[in-house]
């Protein structure tokens, strides 16, 4: 059922919600009328339980953003048990430093149990200035130039509600996190998605980079804010200097806002530096940086996170926090002050969690390489981060569903679970719907796991490069005496796929 006032689509689900009974039938709405069902046996009942259901739809700022790619493939996971290389969640064991940190903070003080400053609890917001002050070399006022968030994730969201305006324009680099896009909408701002374009035969993600033209013609009188995130979520890119100065140009000519998101900051790898935008000339008192002790720590299920800025964009984002969660978990902030209190002490060593967790993720970013190469996919490899972008173009698998109109990566990833027991993220999920085919034939694969679990991959990979030798052995022997033969139909019932010859 369609109505004019509010373009509201009612589908079979929804109805069902209401009791009715049900049927089946084709609702073909023509244009331009107000309210018209062709579903005879119940017109009355439907237009009563329609008119019933629109007074009480949810805000219709929230349309399109009830579902998202977690939701399904959290709940495949959870069905079929595959080795999960899809959520960005370590399943590492959590050191001992941050165990006792945790333990500290429970235990010292029975006032850790309680509220504490709204906007970061003090122990916490001092050892935030005193980290990222030499880092960004400029005085950071703890009081006025930090927020503490429940994770990074807050921090994008009192960023966006904080700064943006209905009509705002916000720049968003695609492939993307996914809250950027809904954040923007629900504050009422114009999305204006530019892509990383893909050099042929790319190899690491340095080959994703930014067009200049479009970079600049992305701007306008009417851009208020520009996503940057870097090291990169999907992709793993880390951005140059020199593509930071081009954003930081253009930020400066067309007074624009920066929302740097550099939440896995000290996961880059050796040979790559990460470079923080906000301290290029004319950057610093228009960059909100945002960071999270989860990433830092692998422990995303601590959900702290931070925004650093001057005073005068950051208390816009206070007023957000304030007036929706108000304050954060005492005990999490108290123990994440003890862990960066101690890797403070010893950044510049090699005993630093900091320097530990890159040397230990490249090993394993190495080995997630090297067997998805032996199985016939082309990794990309990250510069940072600890996702890994991979062309799966070269098993020649198609799918020949035709009620299925999901993109390729939807389909493969699916498969890859039901048939195959792993798991992955289709990385068209984070694009705009507009440029959600560039992601043509590419998977985004996690790889911060425990030896056994990437142990446990490896061989499903390897499982399935022999399970695609094997019948690309049986479509290449045309003309021998092999007792038995396969239809093209009985092919494309193969796991659902058809495999190029």
């Amino acid at each position: 059922a369609h109505h004019e006032d509010d373009q509201t689509m009612l589908g079979s689900d929804q109805l069902r919600q209401t009791g009715m009974p049900s049927g089946t039938g084709t609702l073909d709405i023509p244009p331009k009328r107000r309210l018209q069902i062709e579903y005879n046996p119940f017109v009355d009942i439907i237009k009563q339980a329609i008119y019933k259901l629109m007074s009480s739809i949810g805000a219709k700022r929230l349309e399109g953003m009830y579902g998202n790619v977690w939701v399904e493939f959290s709940g495949m996971a959870r069905q079929y048990n595959p080795v999960n290389l899809g959520q960005g969640f370590p399943d590492l064991p959590v050191p001992d430093f941050l165990k006792d940190a945790l333990t500290t903070a429970a235990t010292s003080n029975d006032v850790l149990h309680q509220y504490t400053r709204g906007p970061g609890h003090p122990r916490l917001i001092n050892a935030l200035a005193r980290l990222y002050e030499p880092l960004h070399g400029y005085k950071i006022n703890p009081e006025t130039d930090i927020l503490v968030t429940v994770g990074g994730y807050e921090s994008l969201y009192c960023s966006i509600m904080g700064l943006v305006n209905p009509g705002d324009e916000v720049i968003i680099i695609e492939p993307f996190f996914d809250c950027y896009l809904p954040f923007v909408k629900i504050a009422g701002g114009k999305p204006v998605c530019i892509p990383l374009r893909t050099r042929s035969n790319a190899t690491t993600s340095a080959d994703f980079y930014l067009d200049e033209q479009e970079l600049r013609n992305a701007f306008s009188d009417k851009t208020k804010c520009i996503f940057v995130n870097t090291p990169h979520n999907p992709t793993g890119k880390v951005l140059s200097v020199k593509e930071q100065e081009l954003i930081a140009e253009l930020c400066i000519k067309h007074d624009t806002i920066c929302i740097s998101d550099e939440v896995y900051e000290w996961l880059v790898y050796p040979g790559i530096d990460h470079h923080r935008i906000a301290t290029l000339p004319g950057m610093k008192d228009r960059t909100v940086t945002i960071g999270s002790a989860g990433k830092a720590f692998s422990v995303t299920g601590w959900k702290t996170g931070w925004s650093i800025g001057p005073s005068h964009l950051l208390k816009h984002l206070h007023a957000v926090h304030t007036n929706s969660l108000y304050t954060c978990q005492t005990i999490m902030q108290e123990a994440v002050a003890i862990a960066l209190e101690k890797q403070i002490e010893m950044l510049n060593s090699d005993e630093s969690y900091f320097k530990f967790l890159p040397k230990m993720l490249k090993k394993k970013r190495d080995q997630m390489a090297r067997f998805l190469s032996k199985s016939g996919i082309t990794p990309i490899i990250p510069e940072g981060g600890y996702f890994m972008m991979a062309d799966v173009s070269q098993l020649g698998i198609e799918f020949n569903n035709d009620e299925d109109d999901s993109l390729y990566d939807y389909k493969f990833s699916r498969w890859l679970i039901k048939e195959k027991g792993i798991a992955c993220i289709p990385p068209s999920a984070f694009y705009s719907e507009a440029n959600k085919a560039l992601s043509g034939k590419l998977i985004r694969f996690c790889f911060i796991k425990t030896d056994e679990t990437m142990s446990m991959a490896e061989e499903k990979f390897d499982l399935l490069a022999k399970s695609l030798q094997r019948r690309s052995l049986i479509l290449d022997q045309r003309d021998t005496n092999i007792p038995f033969y396969l239809t093209t139909s009985q092919l494309r019932r193969i796991n659902g796929v058809v495999l190029k010859s």
